[in-house]
């Protein structure tokens, strides 16, 4: 599949961005530059550029009591000038995990590597699509898991925006919320 004979590739970039977002970077680099991920279809998920504190909360067993988690921080950045946009998402509890966001102009819609440490599988591949109301839904391509899952997007609002994860149990009737996050600018401590 194509993107496991990427992933050797995926991973030197990865370390690459990770690197420069850390140090200083050269201006004559390709991962400085956002304008390119701030117009046109790239603004779909350029609009989530920046460094994000994130407060989330997972449904308990019994279907009606939400349960707060260790938090996390996500970091959205610009490959390319608007080649791509990847993300590093490093949750409170340990472990990292990104996503390669690359946009389709021809369906008009994402494709997605995604990579976390621990991930038996090694990524998933995941499609998106921006609905009229202006929410990126994100649907499990491979592999799908079980149960299988979506996740919501919600347009940023003034200081963040939030985002969900649904789950279906009756081959996509009816969709579950069970995870849930809120997201704000990342500040220092």
């Amino acid at each position: 599949m194509f993107f496991v004979r990427l992933f050797p590739g995926f991973a030197v970039l990865c370390t690459a961005v990770i690197a420069t977002a850390t140090h200083a970077v050269s201006p004559d680099t390709p991962f400085v530059e956002e304008l390119g991920c701030r117009e046109g279809p790239m603004e779909q998920f350029g609009r989530y550029l920046g460094d994000w504190d994130i407060s989330d909360a997972s449904l308990q067993s019994d279907g009606s009591t939400w349960k707060a988690g260790a938090g996390a921080r996500w970091v959205f950045t610009c490959l390319g000038n608007g080649t791509a946009v990847q993300d590093f998402w490093m949750p409170g509890g340990g472990g990292v995990g990104t996503n390669l966001r690359t946009y389709n102009a021809k369906s008009e819609s994402w494709d997605i590597a995604w990579i976390m440490t621990g991930m038996p599988n090694g990524f998933a591949h995941i499609q998106a699509k921006q609905e009229s109301s202006g929410n990126i839904v994100m649907t499990y391509k491979s592999p799908v898991p079980e149960p299988p899952r979506r996740i919501t997007f919600f347009p940023p609002e003034p200081g963040g925006w939030k985002w969900k994860m649904e789950q279906t149990f009756d081959k996509g009737q009816s969709w579950t919320e069970v995870y849930r996050l809120s997201a704000r600018r990342h500040t220092p401590r």
